[in-house]
């Protein structure tokens, strides 16, 4: 799996400027026992480079997006990182491989009830999983040195905007469901200046809110 993941950079290194994945996110992706973050029945697939519906109609996104996410982060040991959809919690596992605390939200009750259990079986301790809406992100554990989005937002949230810190960086699918989207690099400068850059071209599920988005607002 991880070479099939480091051919894929290769391969969209003209899109995304990474030409290989950095050692810290070869390392996680590695050691991250992705069978156990995963329903019984996709276990056998567990090691492939595609996404696996998980349940709930959510899907893992493949280990490529999930090392490409990482790594646009820029993960360091000191860092606390939120992430918005849990889902199996196999992106949180790869981040607690290499940050300190990560901070993740799901939506769906019996999704993050089954991530949080899992993740306490496989002992990371740096993970906190808690059920709510991701648009609203994580204000009392706020500011994030990374923030990382596996749903796709019709727009950036600006409450997570504001929940990152000076310096910080967010991975965030944009598009509507079924249409064509984004995946986003925004940096929010020591100035505290948005930067954002277009990386490739993604299909995710929908972030979901809890209370319907009304168009124009």
């Amino acid at each position: 799996m991880v070479a099939e993941v480091e051919a894929m950079y290769a391969e969209t290194r003209g899109l995304t400027g990474l030409p290989a994945m950095s050692p810290q996110v070869r390392a996680a992706l590695g050691k991250v026992e992705r069978h156990r973050l995963v329903p019984d029945a996709q276990r056998a697939l567990a090691y492939r480079n595609h996404p696996l519906p998980i349940g709930q109609g959510q899907t893992i996104s493949q280990p490529y997006i999930v090392a490409l996410s990482t790594d646009l982060i820029a993960p360091q040991p000191h860092h606390t990182v939120l992430e918005i959809g849990a889902g199996s919690g196999y992106q949180a596992a790869v981040l607690a491989e290499i940050v300190q605390r990560v901070y993740s939200i799901e939506i769906l009750q019996s999704l993050g009830v089954a991530a949080a259990i899992a993740l306490k079986e496989l002992q990371y301790e740096n993970i906190e999983i808690r059920i709510g809406d991701g648009y609203k992100g994580w204000p009392e554990k706020a500011p994030f040195d990374g923030i990382v989005v596996t749903a796709a937002a019709p727009q950036v949230p600006e409450a997570l905007l504001a929940q990152l810190k000076l310096g910080g960086r967010m991975v965030i699918p944009v598009g509507a469901a079924g249409r064509a989207q984004e995946l986003l690099l925004i940096v929010k400068t020591a100035a505290g200046k948005i930067e954002q850059k277009s990386i490739l071209p993604v299909r995710f599920v929908p972030l979901v809110p809890l209370v319907p988005l009304v168009p124009g607002r």
